[in-house]
């Protein structure tokens, strides 16, 4: 008890009194790893499935919209639990942090069971809702089957992977993540090609890399290394402590659950105005795209335990020194890959295909997506910093931005005028309009609770 009282002690010093860019980039590249890891899983798929032909990486891009909704279901609920456990520590309130943990593992582990079941069951309905067409399926069905199979585990990796990020053990967190990621980079040509099963190959490979990654953080619970704790007595039976998770985690289920939307329909676009090669040059492209973002929003996941723990702990003028700190590092981060997009566009592509119409498709619309990428770290820290503070109206509406609020109109109706072009120029232009709404929040929020602090 008293070396759990330690590490408390310790754990809460280190998130209040260690400066704020020391802090937060401690806790950044731990985040920006994991999160790189998730995208490697999709990226090294994409890859290697490329490499039998364009349908199969068009079949990718449609199972990515399934991919999103169990991360949006399990992010969502990880990071509702993230957020009411870390300002639970901060205030040193732990008996309460123990449980919101536990119950969001169960409420994860259930949410994947029903996504396993319902999504198996719906399959051939649900792919061709997402655009498959005949030449994709026989890729597609295979590669979705597994990835619905991993979804308990799936989810349930999520929420271990936030829970260890609420109490800033961000390196654990790394560890787990990317010893399944390396793993599945390996593995994924030897079930592909060595075994012969294609598609699903790289769905099995990527849902053992996934069980590897899960038994990697439970270890952290099992072996008291976390300051919570995960047990079954601790368990809510109180509808509503399930309700704060799920009303915290609501703006990460809507981005997610809204890029799952947003990918369907950008797939179902891309075949209309331009068949399978439109579809697979603009899937690669995106996942370059979903790289630069995802590495943005791991350091902004690296600042979200920062501002809850401070803020949890009435340090209202460190929260807001955590933001600046955050948004600086990662806009600067953002035009740096900003630099490489743009030169470097048509290599990209060629590393993934050699088929030219795929690639001159794609390095045009890695162009038009760069026009946008200084953007993205701006309206992310903004959306960021109202949910980790419990703002869930507010970051509901932010999180609905970029994927949906906004992206939807433009890519139903834009290519009407444009053609393919308006399928390419799509999310740009979504996620400038969207840093542009970000200011008044960001300037409302200063002066209602930062302004008298300072």
């Amino acid at each position: 008890m008293a070396n759990q009282q330690s590490k408390i002690e310790y754990q809460h010093s280190k998130m209040t009194q260690t400066p704020i860019p020391r802090l937060v980039t401690q806790m950044a590249v731990p985040t920006v790893t994991s999160m790189l890891i998730t995208v490697i899983y999709n990226t090294a798929d994409t890859f290697f499935v490329a490499q039998i032909d364009k349908s199969a990486s068009a079949a990718v891009g449609v199972v990515f919209a399934i991919m999103e909704v169990i991360m949006a279901l399990g992010y969502g609920i990880g990071v509702g639990a993230c957020s009411l456990v870390s300002r639970r520590l901060g205030a040193k309130q732990n008996k309460q942090a123990d449980m919101y943990a536990s119950s969001g593992m169960f409420a994860a582990v259930s949410v994947g069971c029903v996504l396993c079941v319902t999504g198996l069951m719906f399959l051939n309905n649900i792919l061709i809702l997402l655009g498959c067409t005949p030449t994709m399926m026989p890729h597609a069905k295979p590669y979705a089957t597994f990835v619905l199979i991993a979804a308990p585990i799936n989810c349930a990796t999520f929420v271990l992977n936030n829970l260890l990020r609420s109490q800033g053990m961000t390196r654990l967190a790394m560890i787990g993540m990317g010893a399944g990621g390396i793993l599945n980079i390996f593995i994924d040509p030897i079930f592909i090609f060595k075994f012969g099963l294609g598609t699903a190959g790289a769905s099995i490979a990527t849902m053992i890399s996934q069980c590897v990654s899960f038994c990697i953080l439970a270890s952290c619970f099992v072996t008291k290394r976390s300051v919570v704790n995960l047990r079954i007595k601790d368990i809510s039976r109180n509808m509503q402590d399930y309700g704060d998770i799920v009303s915290l985690g609501l703006p990460t289920m809507f981005r997610n659950g809204l890029a799952s939307v947003a990918a369907a329909v950008l797939n179902i676009q891309a075949v209309r105005y331009g068949g399978d090669a439109a579809a697979a040059a603009i899937t690669i492209a995106n996942k370059l795209y979903s790289l630069v973002r995802s590495i943005a929003f791991g350091i902004g996941q690296g600042f979200q335990p920062v501002a809850g723990y401070n803020y949890g702990a009435g340090n209202k003028k460190r929260t807001w020194q955590a933001f600046v700190f955050t948004a600086k590092l990662g806009t600067v981060v953002c035009l740096i890959f900003t630099v490489f997009t743009a030169v470097c566009a048509g290599q990209i592509m060629l590393w993934f295909t050699q088929d030219m119409q795929v690639v001159e498709i794609g390095t045009k619309t890695l162009h038009i997506l760069s026009a946008a990428m200084p953007l993205l770290a701006f309206s992310t820290y903004v959306n960021h910093l109202y949910q980790s503070l419990g703002f869930r109206a507010q970051a509901t509406f932010l999180a609905s931005c970029r994927q949906g609020i906004f992206f939807l109109p433009v890519i139903m109706l834009l290519p009407f005028k444009v053609g393919l072009a308006g399928v390419q120029a799509a999310q740009p232009i979504a996620d400038i309009i969207t840093f542009a709404v970000s200011i008044p929040f960001i300037v409302y929020f200063y002066r209602k609770h930062i302004n008298n602090h300072i």
